[in-house]
């Protein structure tokens, strides 16, 4: 059953399918663009929680002058800890755990209880859409809608239409994206998507020149950050991000790539996982937290310092280009998508056009012909742009 294309306006309710820190800021975008939003969870004291949160939260933006009337956007919310509470909805995004058999039951339930025109979101970060879709009868209804944590301050919005996904449904979901004030990338279904995918190296090749003795985190975190332009390290980032949340990506991406040597994970970042040091959350991670934190210093020169920025910034270049090349996003939303939603100082593409894609192909080759090492081969369309000296912005 091919279902009418959906006019998306404001009386379109949204349901949200769980009430954690990603469900409640994504209800928090919706209402707060004048939507009707049901959250829905199946644990009622996670729902009483995400209530008192939401309210404290409009209340504080009312009081800093960001939001005209607390109230009038509260009272668009609905909170349900039944399914059938959603029957209604217009759109149901589900941010649940990141577990595809879980996903496909919830997406299953769904179509038994909306509309034939409903449409089904997933928020996941990294699983197949297709996958997903496939759970439901009318698959053509799915598309992935992947927003960044928090939801109502990063801009990023990814759009993952599924091989399945109806001609025009994923255009339809950026001018929604674009009505709520983000900034809306489309994007293949492929491991990790963009982002995901394109800033693995910002970690595990940060974690390989340590592990190799090169130098020291609080040498590669300062080098990132003073000379490269990066908000953060990679150290502290996934120290920030939760080591169950980093690695668990990472592992990911490598299995649904068939183990490509490019998204390999490490043994370091395994074992703190392992040994339950999550980064902030729990108190220790790479650095440690118990008492005020660490201080980064570094002795490195300022060349040593370039030498370590360049072999990160060579392997992320290569990643975006490659996802370039596979045709997984076009140049302008590969760019806009890693400044919008990992806040890198500029698009990657942008940056290879800057340095010369002649002089990045030679840095990874350099790496290539030193480590031998499949995960430093360079992506066929970076050697023609480095061979040919072209740029992918004019």
């Amino acid at each position: 059953m091919q279902f009418k294309n959906i006019s998306i306006k404001k009386i379109m309710i949204i349901g949200i399918v769980g009430s954690g820190a990603m469900g409640n800021g994504i209800a928090q975008v919706a209402a707060t663009s004048g939507h009707k939003v049901v959250v829905y969870d199946n644990n009622a004291a996670a729902l009483e929680k995400a209530k008192a949160s939401t309210l404290q939260t409009l209340n504080k933006l009312q009081e800093k002058g960001k939001l005209a009337d607390a109230k009038a956007v509260f009272s668009l919310y609905h909170y349900t800890d039944e399914l059938s509470g959603l029957a209604d909805c217009g759109l149901v995004i589900e941010a649940i755990i990141e577990n595809l058999d879980i996903k496909k039951q919830v997406f299953a339930a769904l179509e038994s209880i909306v509309s034939d025109t409903c449409i089904l979101a997933s928020n996941t970060s990294s699983l197949s859409i297709a996958s997903i879709a496939a759970s439901v009868k009318q698959a053509e209804r799915v598309i992935g809608i992947h927003f960044f944590n928090p939801a109502p301050l990063m801009a990023l919005v990814e759009i993952i239409p599924a091989i399945q996904t109806r001609e025009g449904l994923a255009e339809e979901i950026k001018a929604l994206m674009l009505q709520w004030k983000k900034a809306p990338v489309l994007t293949k279904d492929t491991p990790g998507f963009i982002v995901n995918r394109v800033a693995r190296p910002f970690y595990g090749e940060a974690i390989k020149i340590m592990e190799e003795g090169l130098a020291t985190k609080e040498d590669i975190d300062v080098a990132l950050t003073i000379l490269g332009g990066f908000k953060m390290g990679p150290f502290t980032l996934t120290d920030y991000i939760g080591h169950d949340v980093n690695y668990v990506v990472t592992e990911t991406v490598f299995q649904s790539f068939f183990y490509d040597p490019r998204y390999r994970p490490s043994f370091s970042q395994k074992r703190l996982l392992e040994a339950g040091w999550l980064g902030r959350k729990s108190g220790r991670g790479f650095y440690n937290y118990e008492n005020e934190g660490p201080v980064l210093k570094s002795n490195l020169d300022a060349a040593q310092q370039k030498e370590i920025v360049e072999r990160i910034l060579f392997m992320l270049i290569n990643e975006a280009v490659e996802a370039l090349y596979l045709n997984i996003a076009s140049a302008a939303d590969l760019d806009l998508a890693m400044t919008k939603g990992v806040n890198y100082p500029k698009g990657l593409l942008a940056w290879c056009d800057e340095l010369g894609a002649d002089y990045v192909l030679a840095g990874l080759d350099a790496l290539y012909h030193k480590y031998h090492d499949d995960r430093y081969r360079a992506s066929a369309m970076l050697r023609k742009y480095g061979t040919e000296k072209k740029k992918f912005f004019n």
